[in-house]
């Protein structure tokens, strides 16, 4: 606006705002934006605002513990019928705003502030999560609950069960009798869940606690910090012969058999090398990897033009699996 200024001193205004693409309503209102404006200009007040006195009286009535929780027009309406008339809601929506005040009045819960979960696991049985999700029933309405503890690991299905109802007394059980089944020893592993009632629930953190299992939690809406229970199910929910709903919860039982049976021992994870989930929780790993860099070995000594004069390797197992992990930028 300062080059429009200048310019106008040689040519004229009309010219110079044209010139420079600028219409000249928008250099009127800079040159005349109030106190701070180049003319230093003060700001006229309306004739019929409030003056101080009476904004600090409608304040007073605002900030008072009877009003405070309340709207401008139903403090307004209040008033008019007690005979009192102090401005317009309009007006007392203003005073709130110069003050700083259109907002929620009252003193607010102050949510928490949740870490992201950050959890390493460089073998079997040192960090397992585990979810529940529902499965159709027979009719609207109806569902079954299938409790499911995997390990991060090796994506092994060491746990599961089915129940007619989410409660923290099953998912106690299932975890307990999981520990004995895999021999879980106090210190070895920690157990990752979202928030959840039965995850969160006192029961299952007093067993926990016995056992010398360290837990851990998701955040709160944050679907992403317990991945690999969340793949699982969709695994599972996207099978050809998963069915729209169940008739009973032995059906779902009839149905997860043979499911975790072929996810475990035949399921060729890609997270995982594409190796069955048994294969890394039993240290099987190894020797089967072996056994496939011999087979590519042989095919490239048959055919090397076919490998371009290099020897192919399989898909290795990482060493260190992560929750969340944080990347540092180098």
């Amino acid at each position: 606006m300062n080059l429009v200024e200048s310019l106008a001193k040689e040519v004229g205004l009309r010219q110079a705002c044209s010139a420079l693409a600028i219409p000249r309503a928008v250099y009127y209102r800079w040159r005349n934006r109030g106190e701070h404006g180049p003319k230093g200009r003060q700001k006229r007040r309306p004739p019929l605002s409030l003056d101080a006195a009476e904004e600090r009286a409608v304040l007073e009535v605002l900030h008072s513990d009877r009003f405070v929780d309340k709207a401008p027009q139903e403090i307004y309406h209040t008033l008019l019928d007690e005979g009192r008339y102090l401005c317009s809601p309009r007006t007392m929506y203003r005073i709130l705003e110069k003050h700083g005040e259109v907002r929620e009045r009252r003193n607010q819960l102050a949510h928490p502030h949740y870490e992201k979960p950050e959890l390493l696991a460089t073998g079997p049985n040192q960090l397992w999560t585990w979810d529940i999700t529902k499965l159709k029933g027979p009719t609207k309405w109806t569902y079954y609950y299938l409790y499911v503890i995997l390990d991060v690991f090796s994506r092994y299905v060491v746990g599961w069960m089915v129940s007619h109802r989410e409660q923290a007394v099953l998912a106690e059980k299932l975890i307990e009798e999981t520990c004995a089944k895999q021999g879980i020893k106090p210190g070895q592993l920690t157990i990752h869940a979202d928030r959840g009632s039965s995850m969160t629930s006192k029961p299952v953190a007093f067993l926990l606690a016995d056992l010398g299992i360290t837990k851990s939690h998701s955040r709160p809406y944050v679907s992403d910090d317990n991945p690999y229970s969340e793949s699982q199910f969709k695994t599972l929910k996207y099978r050809p012969d998963f069915p729209e709903r169940f008739g009973s919860a032995e059906d779902v039982r009839v149905f997860c058999r043979p499911f975790f049976r072929w996810y475990n021992h035949d399921h060729h994870h890609s997270g995982i090398a594409y190796l069955t989930p048994a294969a890394v929780h039993y240290g099987l790993a190894e020797q089967i990897l072996k056994e496939r860099q011999a087979v590519l070995v042989a095919a490239y000594e048959k055919h090397p033009e076919r490998f371009k004069g290099k020897v192919p390797s399989p898909a290795t197992v990482l060493k260190t699996v992560w929750i969340s992990q944080t990347v540092l930028d180098p």
